[in-house]
Parts: C-alpha cells; sequence; structure tokens
C-alpha cells in the first residue's frame, strides 16, 4: 500500500483542483473556494512529501 497512497493522494488533488475551479466559475463563496483549494495543496504536498526518499523505507 506504501506505493499507492502517494498516487492516490495526487489524484485526489487534482481532483479538488478541478472541484476549485468549478466552485469558481458557479460564483461559490470565496470561503468555500479556498477552502477547497487549501485542500488541494495540502493533498498534493502529501503526495509529493511521501515520495521522497527516508530513512523509513
Amino acid at each position: 500500500m506504501g506505493g499507492v497512497l502517494p498516487i492516490l493522494l495526487l489524484i485526489l488533488a487534482g481532483v479538488l483542483v478541478g472541484g476549485a475551479l468549478s466552485l469558481r466559475r458557479q460564483g461559490a463563496p470565496r470561503g468555500a473556494v479556498l477552502t477547497t483549494a487549501a485542500l488541494a495543496m495540502l493533498a498534493a504536498v502529501a503526495g509529493g512529501l511521501w515520495l521522497l526518499p527516508g530513512e523509513g523505507s
């Protein structure tokens, strides 16, 4: 499962970025757009950091 989780996190980040763009186009409140974008960035950073070589693996 160690190799699948970062890929799933990056996929989630892509879905959330698309959701944030869609929310913005639909005129959603700014807080909803920013929250979705922040979650997308968090998922992307987590997925990217998971792929870095480290001591645990």
